[in-house]
């Protein structure tokens, strides 16, 4: 059945102690306090280096079974690397660990620069090189480099269950057909942006899921979501998991604490027991 996995981009913030985070939780229980309220999480620390297996294990071990872990893509990929001769790094990305999460996994978001432009050539390559099941991303694994040595790999996979991928695009150039039609050849989701930015808002059928990133409506990062935002996201859910996708949603409105408490608010309008 299909489920709607509302969460938050990360945890770890001093603002949400004492607010969302009951007074006086230890900051090695946040994530069990945050998955006994939300069913997903998506995290942020990814995108910014490579993790170890210790680290997934734990953030397995503090989540239910049924949680799910969203991750970003590392930015040495896309904004480094340019998606160019990059299959050293996705393999070193797979390697760190990602692996520990076992059906935990959710999917990986691959957030292009706003410098990126619209290239088929270019996409068509890089979205041929991810791996679609945990097993592929052990086999790709296998091929990480020296920076990390064997205590710091795993290339087991725990369970054999699919890999979806996310594209977030940030140039109004993907805005076309061939786009589009590209994202449906490879089965990738393209991320649905709110956010007071010149970002395209793509709605497209492209994947097996449906993926938005909610950045804050008026301000960035910051402003709290209305009754009335909220109840169109929930529309926006209905009509993706009335078509047999599950839908994520992840909230990045947290400089200011909504986050939490705005997918909460989402999750009670949708939610599917």
């Amino acid at each position: 059945m299909p489920r709607p996995l509302i969460g938050v981009s990360g945890w770890s913030y001093d603002s949400w102690r004492g607010d969302f985070y009951p007074e006086g939780l230890a900051r090695t229980k946040q994530l069990t306090y945050l998955a006994s309220q939300l069913p997903a999480v998506e995290v942020n620390g990814t995108f910014y280096s490579l993790q170890r297996p210790t680290t997934f294990r734990r953030w397995a071990e503090q989540t239910p079974e049924d949680f799910v872990v969203s991750l970003k893509g590392s930015r040495y990929v896309t904004h480094l690397l340019r998606l160019v001769n990059v299959e050293t790094a996705l393999a070193n990305f797979f390697a760190s660990g990602v692996l520990e999460l076992g059906a935990r996994l959710g999917p990986i978001v691959w957030q292009l620069p706003a410098t990126i432009t619209w290239d088929a050539d270019l996409i068509d390559r890089f979205l041929g090189l991810l791996p679609r099941t945990t097993v592929a991303a052990g086999r790709l694994a296998e091929q990480h480099d020296d920076r990390l040595p064997p205590e710091r790999a795993t290339t087991t996979p725990l369970v054999d269950v699919p890999i979806h991928h996310v594209l977030e695009v940030r140039h109004e150039s993907f805005v076309v057909p061939e786009f589009e039609a590209l994202l449906h050849r490879h089965d990738v989701a393209a991320v649905r942006n709110d956010a007071p930015k010149p970002w395209p808002v793509l709605d497209i059928a492209s994947s097996s899921v449906a993926y938005a990133r909610l950045h804050g409506h008026t301000r960035l990062y910051a402003s709290r979501y209305s009754d009335a935002g909220l109840d169109g996201w929930a529309q926006w859910c209905e009509r993706w998991l009335e078509a047999g996708r599950d839908v994520h949603v992840y909230f990045d409105n947290d400089s200011e604490g909504h986050a939490p408490h705005d997918a909460v608010r989402l999750l009670g309008r949708v939610r599917r027991d």
